[in-house]
Order: structure tokens, then sequence, then C-alpha cells
């Protein structure tokens, strides 16, 4: 996991890896695939004009207090509470917004630093498809080199930080 980004077997989703049905959000070369039950569609990038994410939580000391309280209960009384959820907003040519649910994958919520490069990421993927290419390519790339781990914050934020420049910034 890099910031928003859950990079996988080379794949890289917005938010957490989807398993079966659960929703999610998957970034190709090709374009943007929303997966799971009731969102199943493919935008190519060049119908992509912005993609932007909601909902999504940011590290507060109250968020890690209440993560630990929720672990508690969740152990200790099996709740059936569902992991949380963000909505990833896709803006097509025709101005249409759709609104997709990817599941996150930091479990007490996101650094700042780490949603604000992500997010610069996100729009500046749909800014043009060279640089679309090779951003992919190197993000997809670092996690077939680097499965089965997260960095800890201060490389998180490099690499953002590096493709954030490779797509143009």
């Amino acid at each position: 996991m890099v910031g928003l980004f859950w990079i996988a077997e080379g794949d890289v989703y917005v938010g957490a890896k989807p398993a079966g049905l659960a929703p999610g959000v998957r970034l190709t070369p090709e374009g943007v695939l929303a997966l799971g039950d009731g969102q199943s569609a493919m935008w190519p990038w060049e119908d992509v004009h912005a993609l932007t994410v909601d909902d999504v939580p940011v590290k507060t000391l109250k968020r890690h207090v209440g993560a630990a309280v929720d672990m508690v209960l969740s152990v200790g009384f099996g709740s059936g509470d569902e992991a949380p959820r963000m909505t990833v907003r896709l803006a097509d040519a025709e101005d249409t917004d759709t609104e997709l649910t990817a599941y996150t994958a930091a479990a007490i919520g996101y650094s700042q630093r780490e949603y604000d490069l992500s997010r610069t990421l996100l729009s500046r993927l749909t800014e043009g498809a060279g640089t679309l290419i090779t951003t992919l390519t190197a993000m997809a790339d670092w996690g077939r080199r680097h499965e089965g781990g997260s960095p800890r914050a201060a490389e998180r934020e490099r690499l953002l930080r590096e493709w954030v420049a490779e797509a143009g910034g």
C-alpha cells in the first residue's frame, strides 16, 4: 500500500484490492475499471476527464483511539461491520459524474500528506496519455518488486512524490 493505492501483482487499485464481489477500482493502462457487484464497468482514459476521491479517512488522534476501540469491540464481540469505504468520482467526456465505491486500505486512515499526494497523482493521471502509461508502469513495477509489504510512511511519501513527478508535476 502506497497512499490511497493498493499495488499487488502489478495491478494498481484505488483503495484496497477487492475480493469476490466486493467493490473496487482498478487503474489499468487502458482505463479505469470498476469492479464488484453493481458497479462493473470500464472507462478508457481518453474518456476520463477527472478522477477524485471523497470520504477518505485521514489520520487524527480521535481516529487512532476510535480504531483501537473498534478493533477491541469487533474481536471481543464479533462485530460484522465492513471495512470503511471511500467514494471514487469519475467525470467522463460528457461531464457525467459516476460514483464508484472502494474499501479503504488503511485501517486507521491515511496521513494528510499521503492523501494530498494521492489526490494530486489521480488528477495528473487524467491529464495525458504519455505520462499515464509511464506512471502506471512504474507503480506496477514497484508492486511486483515489493509483494507482501507496505513501506514505512517516509518511503510511501517519497514514492508518491516520484510518481507525481513522472505524471507531469
